[in-house]
């Protein structure tokens, strides 16, 4: 018997056109993916009774008021752990279909957060990422006044983790206050990643999103003025419904002045269902392509412009794995070191002191001392 299934963000947005597709038998949307193998079985079980079932086992995700706890770790590698504290979005930017996908913001209670935290402590995991949907509006459907500070407090004081770094977060939740309170977190990672889209005020109007350039700025320069270290990477759309040259002009010399360390460059995807996708004067791909070019030529310019600038520093880097001669780790700031060292057994999974002593494309070059 074959058995072909689909399941997940696909499947939640477009369980009508699967439906419509013989070949399919089973189609489960985010919730029902846990419970994969029960469905799965369910539906061997009534074939082979001769009963025939509904494929579509999809709840509307959109009336989902509570986080759904898988109760499981998702490792990364053995030195890293993910853990995902939040579901749901409510954004809604003009150009992303996650909120239908995934349904509203949804917070994982403080407690379970912390069990499975804890749990990973026992495991050796010396760093841990928190990451969700849209992480800086945690706790916004709790009762209690609890914000993704309060969590990362708690977090803070288990034993045996050694470093929180945050996953992708919205630049607006970064305030003087935040940022007072995250200062005397010992374990929070000196890396942030903040998610822009677009160095353009109109752009970002167009895409809703709640932030101007400026306001952008502002928190760049509160988190360097709090960590001298601190390495900023982001998110760039290109090629957005109506971005006109002198936008993109006006991004690129918004990106220049802000020197993130890595910007991770997207050519815009029209997605059925948002509201870009029925916007005129879509971009064409040749634009797209040339623009998304030159960005990445300017990402690549400012990491080794900051790689050069470690070189001769003295950093503690997480030995995470061994790549052919060399053992390979990051730096509390997320900067990427090899180190040539032949004992993998006696560094893996330890923070050492590392000298940099060169740099070679996007990794910095280091020996233990």
């Amino acid at each position: 018997m074959q058995l072909l299934w689909r399941y997940g963000c696909y499947a939640q947005i477009a369980k009508d056109n699967l439906e419509k597709i013989d070949e399919v038998d089973l189609i489960l949307g985010n919730n029902e993916k846990k419970e994969i193998v029960k469905y799965v079985e369910q539906y061997i079980d009534s074939v082979n009774i001769g009963i025939k079932t509904e494929k579509n086992k999809i709840d509307d995700v959109m009336h989902q008021k509570e986080f759904v706890d898988f109760g499981t770790i998702i490792h990364t590698d053995k030195t890293r752990a993910v853990i995902k504290v939040q579901d749901g979005c409510d954004r809604f930017c003009s150009y992303c279909i996650i909120p239908y996908a995934r349904g509203r913001v949804r917070s994982r209670r403080i407690e379970s957060v912390i069990s499975e935290v804890e749990s990973l402590a026992k495991k050796n995991i010396k760093e841990i990422i928190i990451t969700g949907i849209h992480i800086a509006s945690y706790g916004k459907d709790f009762k209690e006044n609890i914000g993704l500070i309060d969590l990362l407090e708690k977090i803070n004081k288990v034993n045996g983790i050694e470093r929180i770094r945050l996953g992708s977060l919205e630049p607006t939740i970064i305030d003087e206050n935040f940022l007072v309170r995250l200062s005397k977190l010992n374990k929070i990672c000196h890396h942030f990643h903040l998610s822009l889209q677009s160095g353009c005020d109109e752009t970002l109007k167009r895409m809703n999103r709640i932030y101007t350039t400026g306001q952008f700025e502002n928190v760049v320069k509160l988190l360097r003025k709090q960590y001298s270290d601190v390495i900023l990477t982001t998110d760039i759309i290109v090629g957005f419904p109506g971005e006109t040259e002198y936008e993109f002009i006006k991004t690129y010399e918004f990106l220049k002045k802000i020197k993130f360390y890595k910007m991770h460059i997207f050519k815009y995807s029209r997605r059925k269902g948002t509201k870009a996708d029925k916007m005129e004067n879509q971009i064409l791909p040749n634009i797209q392509e040339e623009r998304s070019k030159i960005l990445i030529k300017l990402s690549e310019e400012n990491q080794r412009m900051y790689n050069k600038k470690n070189i001769g520093k003295k950093l503690d880097v997480l030995i995470e794995e061994k790549q052919g001669e060399y053992l390979k780790g990051h730096t509390q700031n997320y900067l990427l070191v090899d180190i040539k060292d032949e004992n993998i057994q006696r560094y893996h999974n330890e923070i050492v002191e590392v000298e940099i002593v060169g740099e070679n494309k996007e990794n910095l070059i280091g020996r233990i001392l």
